[in-house]
């Protein structure tokens, strides 16, 4: 009996052994011998990685180092929720999620308790030091991942000269945008073998191609002077109530621009929460009819051809003037002025009879040479060229619009540019945003140097509109508000009506003012614009004319321009400065 009871036992533990090693058998047989490429794919993905190694876009500073663009290491926060669910800490790790993380609670509660979820962003973009925060805590089915965030640390400043960049890292807007493809970087590619524990095989590594960062800008623009015209403007938009306001400082040799400030603005750094209108860069995306401020060029072309000398005489017809069947009107009635006092006060009926003199063609020619009416080429998109119709298609009082700057359109740095020349001796220097590119090892890989672009009057014309143009701003001018203690201040104002629905609106209008300083030995150019100042109609001296002090006099300490010897004595020497031969 005991030997018939262990041979069935027996018998059945063989038996039992021969089926498991049989299908073992049948097993092995299939995976070796059997068609199982799919099998087979399945291990080369799980076993070979590719994986890009991404690198850092390129930073923009401004001229001092100031980092105005960079990049940043940030995490991404990621949760597996069905191991969260399975180990029963949904709501504890949604608790402590949310409260480090500043989210919504119920909201990331119900995302983590979707059935059958292996993924779920709980927050993108985390500071480094508040991912740590998080990772400390060891919650479990969370896991980091390093992301590279576009950054601006100053946020509001420059914003329109510096751009940004999308969601897919593309620049979108200035700097950012034009220069691109030398800030963008190159991402590296790691293909590699990992064993079965997910770790990577030493010395197995099929491809390793390294990643390199994109190269940094080197701006022309000055972080402090930029945030003293972005303070001016802002006082201007209180102070005035007005739609918009710009402005742009120029080096006056170099055309290195030290400022140039937009308002509305927006934060870099919250770029979708902006509108298009807010994003427009006005200084060089917005064109209007310049006003007075175009007799600074329209007056020096009919000196420098000698059709008029400053000392003569026009009559101004007390402030109305009918020609070619149109009335003409001056902001205040005036008699006789000669040309020097036509500049001074600012008469539209006394240029356009100056002007009459140069023509057409001349007048036009000369326009052209100051850069009218053609794209400055300043490296930033969107620049706007304005209009200048050839002489053939003016009609019969166009001369005598155009030469107090109607029947034209402008933008403010091309006026800017325009009375650059004149600080500069007459010549005509293209406007630099860009002083240099240099690479992750700051070696220099390209360096932009000043361009000129033409002349447009004699040096001894622009010396004579210098000394003219300063008694704008001395008592009996249109600028008053423009001047700077210690220095004298060459300029014009600027009152246009905007043109709405085809007509001249008496209720809004734009109001500038252009000027440089020191009179005698330039140094910078400002150009500020306001857009519909009100409540009640303002001119370029009330309102543009003491933005333009409230730049200049701190940007000359912060300069360290040496204040002129004799401010006393400046009316007596502009009348008639030694060597101008009138």
């Amino acid at each position: 009996m005991i030997h018939e009871r262990y041979f069935g036992r027996g018998f059945l533990v063989v038996s039992a052994s021969l089926v498991v090693w049989g299908a073992l058998g049948a097993k092995l047989f299939s995976l070796h011998l059997g068609d199982n490429e799919d099998l087979r794919e399945r291990a080369r993905r799980m076993h070979q990685v590719q994986r890009e190694v991404k690198a850092p876009r390129g930073r923009i500073t401004d001229r001092t180092g100031t980092i105005l663009a960079m990049d940043l290491v940030t995490q991404d926060v990621i949760a597996d929720p069905m191991v969260i669910q399975d180990r029963g800490q949904v709501p504890f790790v949604s608790f402590h999620a949310a409260r480090l993380l500043d989210l919504d609670r119920a909201a990331l509660d119900s995302r983590l308790s979707r059935p059958g979820r292996r993924f779920e962003y709980v927050s993108r973009h985390v500071p480094r030091d508040r991912a740590e925060m998080v990772r400390d805590l060891d919650l479990v089915g969370l896991r980091f991942e390093p992301q590279l965030t576009r950054h601006y640390p100053l946020g509001h400043l420059a914003s329109h000269v510096v751009g940004f960049t999308n969601l897919e890292g593309v620049g979108s807007l200035g700097v950012e945008q034009a220069l691109d493809p030398r800030l963008r970087p190159v991402s590296g590619l790691v293909h590699l073998i990992r064993d079965g524990r997910g770790r990577e095989v030493p010395g197995q590594r099929l491809v390793n191609l390294p990643e390199r960062s994109g190269a940094s800008v080197e701006l022309t623009l000055d972080a402090t002077i930029q945030h003293m015209v972005e303070q001016a403007l802002d006082r201007g938009m209180e102070d005035f109530n007005a739609r918009g306001a710009w402005a742009v400082v120029l080096s006056v040799r170099t055309g290195e621009v030290l400022a140039m400030a937009s308002r509305p603005g927006f934060d870099l750094n919250r770029f979708r929460a902006s509108s298009p209108e807010e994003r427009m860069n006005r200084v060089i995306g917005y064109t209007y009819e310049p006003g007075s401020t175009f007799k600074a060029a329209t007056l020096a072309l009919a000196l420098d051809h000698g059709v008029v000398r400053p000392d003569d005489v026009f009559f101004c017809e007390h402030g109305r003037w009918f020609y070619g069947g149109r009335s003409l009107r001056d902001y205040s009635p005036h008699g006789d002025l000669t040309v020097a006092d036509i500049i001074q006060k600012s008469s539209n009926i006394g240029t356009a009879k100056v002007l009459l003199r140069l023509g057409p063609e001349r007048l036009y020619q000369g326009l052209l040479g100051f850069g009218v009416a053609r794209p400055t080429g300043i490296r930033l998109p969107a620049e706007e060229s304005g209009v200048l119709a050839p002489p053939a298609g003016w009609s019969g009082i166009s001369l005598t619009r155009i030469a107090i700057g109607h029947e034209t359109t402008v933008t403010a740095l091309q006026i800017a540019t325009m009375m650059n020349a004149i600080a500069n001796d007459g010549l005509v220097v293209r406007p630099q945003i860009l002083r240099r590119v240099v690479d992750d090892a700051g070696r220099e890989l390209e360096r932009f140097e000043p361009e000129l672009a033409g002349r447009a009057i004699r040096p001894d014309t622009a010396a004579l509109m210098r000394h003219l143009l300063a008694r704008v701003t001395e008592p009996g001018g249109t600028a008053t508000r423009a001047r700077v203690p210690g220095y004298r201040v060459a300029g014009k104002t600027g009152t246009a009506q905007k043109v709405i629905d085809g007509r001249y609106s008496d209720r809004l209008n734009i109001a500038s003012f252009v000027g440089f300083l020191p009179v005698d030995r330039p140094e910078v150019t400002i150009a500020v614009v306001l857009d519909e100042p009100g409540p009640v109609h303002r001119t370029g001296g009330r309102v543009a004319a003491p933005l333009f002090a409230q730049i200049a006099e701190p940007l000359m300490r912060y300069l360290d321009v040496v204040p002129d010897p004799e401010p006393a004595t400046a009316s007596a020497r502009a009348v008639r400065p030694p060597g101008a031969g009138w």
